[in-house]
């Protein structure tokens, strides 16, 4: 017999092979997901940037996919509460995680996990970037951020600021500020911005470095100061108000989020919802909310998505080393 002949009785095994793996391609590429509701776990108290984040997509993610995607507040242990959850959860895309970039940034350097960021988690989609502003009450004497830079370095270690917890963006922004000026703040952590808010409009702390969305109402209506941001380039949303690298030249800070799932989760299952993050992520009326809280949408691909990762995880474990930012 030939090796054509031995061939030839398999072509139609083959064919019918070919055309299941093509059916089964399809049924894969629009599975029936979400059967039931969704999770989507937040390490962080309602009011912050990650909460309205997870929520505006919590509630396109219900219209468009059949199903309600219910956010769960977890808060605890600078979000790794949050992260555990779903590196733990089943990866069958009914737990997903929205997270702030401390948690993958910063965290594993700060803590000892009981997870890997690297092993038991999948990167799915970048959702959102804003910058952050440093502000202050408006009866520290300084009215402009250069002034600012000369308060703090004529009255080192006088000075307070508020954050939402060792390792967080807020927390690492101002050591950064600290560690290229030479300066010297108190820091006083919080559990949420939320709550920093709070303390600074009474009083309580004197600055901080805060998201923009966080703090924007509050600059809008005289409560608070904004001297500078602290993005590559001003933003309209607070005009007339530079960047912190005018004055501390290569100080560049973003505060941003994201969508995981938990490792092992079906390539169809992330390919869907890295799809459909994306769709939203363009329509008309979220991208103007976005804006108008001075939040960029960031659509891409979960391979760019963690690539970025990896980056500013590397960025932040030196920042951490240089400034010997630790736990209590």
């Amino acid at each position: 017999m030939t090796k054509e002949d031995r061939r030839t009785p398999l072509l139609p095994v083959i064919c019918l092979l070919a055309l299941w793996t093509a059916a089964a391609g399809a049924r894969a590429a629009d599975p029936a997901y979400p059967t039931r509701p969704v999770r989507v776990v937040v390490g962080f108290a309602p009011g912050g940037g990650a909460d309205a984040t997870a929520r505006i997509f919590a509630m396109k993610l219900s219209e468009a996919m059949g199903q309600n995607w219910i956010v769960d507040n977890r808060t605890g242990a600078g979000g790794n509460l949050s992260t555990e959850i779903v590196a733990t959860a089943i990866p069958d895309g009914h737990t997903v995680l929205v997270f702030l970039d401390s948690q993958l940034t910063a965290n594993p350097t700060l803590y000892s996990l009981p997870f890997s960021v690297e092993k038991d988690l999948l990167p799915v989609a970048e959702l959102a970037a804003t910058d952050m502003v440093v502000v202050v009450h408006p009866a520290l004497p300084a009215k402009s951020f250069k002034e600012f830079v000369a308060l703090t370095k004529a009255q080192k270690g006088k000075l307070n600021y508020g954050s939402s917890g060792p390792g967080s963006i807020s927390h690492l922004g101002a050591e950064m500020y600290k560690l290229m000026t030479k300066t010297d703040m108190v820091h006083i952590p919080y559990k949420g911005s939320a709550l920093i808010t709070n303390d600074l409009i009474a009083g309580h702390v004197d600055l901080c470095f805060s998201d923009l969305p966080v703090i924007l109402p509050h600059v809008k209506s005289g409560r608070l100061r904004a001297l500078a941001v602290t993005g590559a380039k001003p933003t309209p949303l607070v005009p007339g108000i530079p960047t912190v690298a005018e004055s501390v030249p290569g100080f560049a800070i973003t505060s941003w989020w994201g969508v995981l799932g938990p490792a092992g989760l079906p390539e169809p299952i992330m390919t869907r919802l890295n799809t459909e993050l994306g769709r939203i992520l363009q329509l008309p009326d979220v991208k103007e909310r976005f804006a108008n809280l001075g939040v960029d949408t960031i659509p891409g691909t979960p391979g760019e998505f963690s690539a970025f990762i990896k980056s500013e995880f590397a960025k932040f474990a030196k920042l951490i080393q240089d400034v010997g930012v630790k736990i209590e």
